[in-house]
């Protein structure tokens, strides 16, 4: 009787689910690093903490004005991080997640598309976050696609072509007002290169989706805390949370190709270590 229950598909499906969010011993490090790095940004930006914590007031509650949706999210990401966690798999994540952040953000600010309170363009205190982003969106990802495995690919297909050239006409609106400058037309280029240019429909929806998830609450608690203002003055605009799901494709393209080159890569140093 037991394994015939074991078999059902019920049970591979909560199984599965479990499996998604196992912890490794990569994920206390993760985890660890997480805190650090947190611990890192508040010293050597204390100034920005101290103006934070400067707007609580003696006659309220904490409770009241704790910022609930900043610690959801921290909690949400902190959790995803560590599922699963694998250093030498990660790692290639983190550091394209961090040149990818830099560029995105060097982009919006530059062209003052988005601009921060600090006025800072970038600020380095928020580009941290799209690796920790990333990985979030990697492990969000890899749990959708154990969920829809079963829907034919053909769906996504169809999907594919509805939700990312959709969003390129929506960027084209929305960044019009910058169509001269340079790193707007090499977003364009490399966004329509992303759309045309597909290897996997199922894997680039799932990871668009999933970057337009989390993009939401990011964008949600960042433009309606007025940590970061768009031009347009919505909080957050459609656009910026759609964003993070292309930016989120990106990443993705930009890992596969360097899981393709590595071993090649790695061969070619080895021999000139042994030359």
């Amino acid at each position: 009787m037991s394994n015939k229950i074991a078999k059902k598909p019920g049970n591979n499906s909560v199984r599965s689910i479990i499996e998604s969010f196992k912890w490794t011993k990569s994920s206390y490090a993760m985890f660890s690093s997480f805190i650090l790095l947190i611990l890192i940004i508040m010293y050597v930006w204390w100034p920005l903490v101290l103006e934070y914590f400067s707007y609580f007031r003696d006659d309220l509650p904490i409770w009241v004005q704790i910022d609930k949706l900043l610690i959801g999210i921290f909690f949400f990401m902190s959790v995803m991080i560590m599922a699963q966690a694998d250093i030498k798999k990660d790692l290639p994540i983190i550091l394209i997640g961090l040149a990818g952040g830099l560029v995105i953000e060097s982009w919006g600010t530059q062209t003052e598309i988005w601009t921060y309170y600090t006025n800072e363009r970038p600020p380095l205190w928020i580009i941290p976050a799209w690796p920790i982003a990333s990985l979030s969106i990697d492990r969000l990802y890899r749990f959708i696609l154990r969920l829809t495995k079963k829907i034919p690919e053909k769906i996504f297909v169809i999907l594919h072509w509805i939700l990312l050239p959709g969003f390129y006409v929506l960027m084209l609106f929305f960044i019009w007002p910058t169509i001269g400058k340079s790193l707007t037309m090499m977003a364009l280029i490399f966004s329509g290169f992303l759309i045309l240019t597909p290897k996997d429909h199922r894997s680039i929806v799932l990871v668009f989706i999933a970057g337009s998830g989390l993009g939401y609450f990011l964008e949600l608690w960042g433009t309606t805390r007025l940590c970061w203002t768009y031009y347009t003055l919505e909080q957050p605009p459609f656009f910026a949370v759609l964003a993070h799901g292309m930016a989120a494709v990106g990443f993705w393209r930009v890992y596969k190709l360097f899981k393709i080159f590595s071993p090649k890569l790695n061969d070619l140093f080895l021999k000139k270590v042994k030359v």
